[in-house]
């Protein structure tokens, strides 16, 4: 039985302009079938481009199953919507909370308005606001994804525990 496993080639370099909700939509399940190491994510809410679909958990869950030491990171402005209505990401972070963490940004970052999605290093989707449905796609683009990695960063070590997968009480 080989254990052995493929280096598969990056996708073919190029960077897309998107203007609907369901490019978005699209773009992320696009992504998140490219990953191989880290998916890292900046939202308001994660309420408007299907984070809380069967087909989007089956992905994310396939992801982080599928090696040792892959991760998602995401941070939200606000986890209310997470905590009422998204019960498949919480079911992923109850069953990968070792690969999986969800923060709530703090006070420096919270005003941050442009929601990012940024993979491996080498990928991104950049939401220019999140209110309007603008986005750019790019896919093997490490030059142009390092800066938006550095500004997800910057909101990232502001972030303060958001929802964890455990249930406390008594």
């Amino acid at each position: 039985m080989a254990t052995w496993t493929t280096i598969e080639p990056p996708p073919p370099s190029r960077v897309v302009e998107l203007d609907t909700i369901a490019a978005q939509a699209a773009a992320i399940d696009e992504l998140i079938a490219i990953a191989r190491h880290h998916i890292r994510v900046f939202d308001q809410d994660l309420s408007q481009t299907g984070w809380n679909t069967a087909a989007r958990a089956d992905r994310l869950a396939a992801f982080l199953r599928e090696f040792r030491g892959r991760s998602l990171d995401i941070i939200v402005h606000d986890t209310r919507y997470l905590e009422a209505a998204c019960p498949r990401m919480m079911s992923l972070l109850r069953n990968y909370g070792h690969a999986m963490t969800i923060y709530r940004t703090g006070a420096e970052a919270r005003i941050a308005t442009d929601p990012l999605m940024i993979v491996d290093g080498m990928h991104y989707l950049h939401r220019f606001h999140f209110e309007q449905p603008r986005a750019a796609l790019g896919v093997s683009q490490p030059q142009q994804t390092q800066p938006l990695a550095s500004r997800f960063e910057e909101i990232w070590v502001t972030g303060e525990p958001g929802v964890t997968g455990t249930v406390l009480g008594l």
